[in-house]
């Protein structure tokens, strides 16, 4: 019988096996690398979006508003003011004084206001007074009051205020702001203080030239947000002088306002802007403030959400408002600044 030789079995050797467990290795780490990479590539351009998004958004409420800083209808703050009793503010208190259609705070909060949630330490606010753009032609006056077009009504509730109480009536000689006695949505009905002088206005059926608005008076200020961060806020003043919070732009976290100043007086103005100061190198009377025709904001804007494996800022972590350096936290998140200048299209050339 024919003997079968044993034969050794093939197979790895240790040092092949610790080779292929080392190429393993590397190429796991590689995958590691890239995915990491990917990772935080994706919440940096995922920060920056959401930085970019909230900073357009922060800017466009600002500007929108700012730019209606002095508009009292057909004519302008600075126009009525060259005559006594052109303009009636009906209201008492520094809340709702419509006399300073712009005032600016220098890390302080608004005179006569309180804010809820408080304003961010280190952090400009500024109160807004205006009447809003669109405004109803007035049919009729009586001695206690006026009707418009019940049908139009929906022009004086636009921007979120389903219920308004604080009006203007206004034509191109004279301007009264108030809160009215009562309203009747339904049927166009508007009940005045006795205070206001209703003689001096004209009405028609087919309406004017006496226009009745909605009044405005907002402060736009840094808040804590409901997420955690700070956000922008804006808050509608009452007829009582209590406040309506909204969080408007997460990631606000700071707002810096300078203001330029015309060169001529508040009885003349020229339209010519010639120097920036802060709120508190204004002034804190109303010929003082009425001289302001442009107004330069800069905002900081963070991301929600972790932006990077680093911190994701500019110039080494720093960033700059108007010159003054801010330290960010290192929270990895992303931020920059920024900055536009906005002209009051009502203060414009003393119009």
């Amino acid at each position: 019988m024919k003997q079968i030789p044993n034969r050794r079995a093939a197979g790895l050797s240790l040092i092949e096996l610790m080779i292929a467990l080392l190429i393993g290795t590397i190429l796991i780490l590689g995958v590691t690398q890239v995915f990491g990479a990917s990772r935080a590539a994706y919440q940096l351009s995922e920060g920056m979006s959401r930085v970019q998004e909230n900073g357009r958004f922060a800017l466009d409420y600002l500007q929108r508003d700012i730019r209606m800083a002095g508009h009292f209808g057909c004519v302008n703050d600075q126009a009525r003011r060259q005559a006594t009793g052109a303009l009636d503010s009906h209201f008492t208190g520094a809340a709702l004084n419509f006399g300073y259609s712009i005032q600016g705070y220098e890390n302080a909060s608004p005179a006569g206001v309180t804010l809820s949630p408080a304003r961010v330490a280190g952090t400009d606010a500024v109160v807004l007074r205006f009447l809003r753009g669109n405004g109803i032609p007035i049919t009729a006056i009586d001695a206690t009051g006026v009707n418009v077009d019940a049908t139009k009504w929906s022009v004086l509730t636009d921007g979120g205020v389903a219920t308004p109480s604080m009006f203007g009536i206004a034509d191109c000689a004279f301007a009264d702001v108030f809160a009215a006695s009562s309203v009747n949505a339904g049927t166009g009905r508007v009940v005045v203080p006795a205070t206001v002088d209703l003689g001096r206005y004209g009405a028609s059926p087919e309406g004017g030239p006496a226009m009745l608005y909605r009044a405005e008076a907002v402060v736009y200020y840094i808040g804590q947000g409901a997420g955690g961060q700070p956000s922008l806020w804006r808050a509608r003043i009452n007829p009582d002088n209590s406040v309506t919070g909204e969080e408007l732009v997460e990631g606000i976290e700071n707002l810096q306002l300078r203001y330029g100043l015309d060169k001529g007086t508040a009885a003349k103005p020229t339209g010519y802007i010639a120097t920036q100061a802060v709120a508190s190198g204004v002034g804190s009377t109303e010929d003082a403030w009425r001289l302001v025709g442009q107004v330069q904001v800069a905002l900081l804007a963070a991301s929600p959400d972790v932006a990077a494996s680093a911190q994701a800022t500019r110039d080494e972590g720093r960033l700059t408002l108007f010159g003054a350096t801010v330290t960010p936290p290192a929270d990895r998140r992303y931020r920059t600044v920024y900055e536009t200048t906005i002209a009051l299209r009502n203060r414009l050339y003393g119009n």
